[in-house]
């Protein structure tokens, strides 16, 4: 795309949807990360089946330690790889106790130290719970961002820097939520639903001129 056409995107998107918010339910910083550490290779709506009974009474480091694995195991059993999780979670929680007096830390090198916790998942904490200006690229954003062409790339940091050099400063502190909202709702990965599309006329992918637009 033309750097016009980027900021078109954009603009449509955020005409459609000017404060994108998460699916994915937390109340506090604490919440969101465990939150997101939970999502790996699961829905959203799934983490927050789990999460709700959990969080209405564990919502902190501490009373996660105090939940202990084996509990938090069985708290979030209908969720993937969730022995894994759980022991993730419990370690944690022990390191911001221990390192950073129980918050979540405001800093990416910090945050990537922490047990089950990648970039992507830094780059969610440090947008959504902190403002700062960054594109978490899951797998809903990669395809988004190749499809489209807004930022094509073999691999997420490849995309990742492209979006970030590609999208206007205007549009960072949402974008991340914009585009994962549109690849789970509308550019999805086998039916993309290109006919209802709002940016079907930016858009590069081939397979879209095979959609009917709606009827009007």
């Amino acid at each position: 795309m033309t750097p016009q056409q980027v900021d078109q995107f954009y603009a449509r998107l955020a005409e459609r949807n000017p404060e994108p918010k998460s699916d994915l339910v937390y109340a506090d910083p604490y919440t969101l990360l465990v939150a997101v550490v939970l999502s790996a290779q699961a829905t959203d709506a799934g983490v927050n089946k789990a999460t709700g009974p959990l969080f209405a009474t564990v919502n902190t480091p501490q009373a996660m330690v105090d939940l202990g694995e084996e509990r938090l195991a069985q708290s979030i059993r209908t969720i993937g790889l969730y022995k894994t999780k759980a022991r993730n979670v419990i370690a944690l929680s022990h390191i911001l106790l221990a390192q950073h007096g129980g918050q979540v830390p405001h800093d990416r090198a910090a945050l990537e130290a922490l047990p089950g916790v990648g970039r992507k998942t830094a780059n969610v904490v440090l947008n959504i719970a902190f403002g700062e200006p960054t594109i978490a690229v899951d797998t809903h954003c990669f395809r988004v961002a190749n499809r489209t062409g807004l930022a094509p790339g073999k691999t997420v940091e490849i995309v990742e820097a492209g979006l970030l050099k590609a999208t206007p400063a205007r549009w960072l502190d949402h974008a991340h939520h914009w585009l994962i909202l549109h690849g789970r709702y509308t550019c999805k990965a086998r039916k993309p639903e290109c006919g209802a599309c709002i940016v079907r006329d930016l858009c590069a992918f081939e397979a879209k001129e095979l959609a009917q637009p709606p009827a009007t």
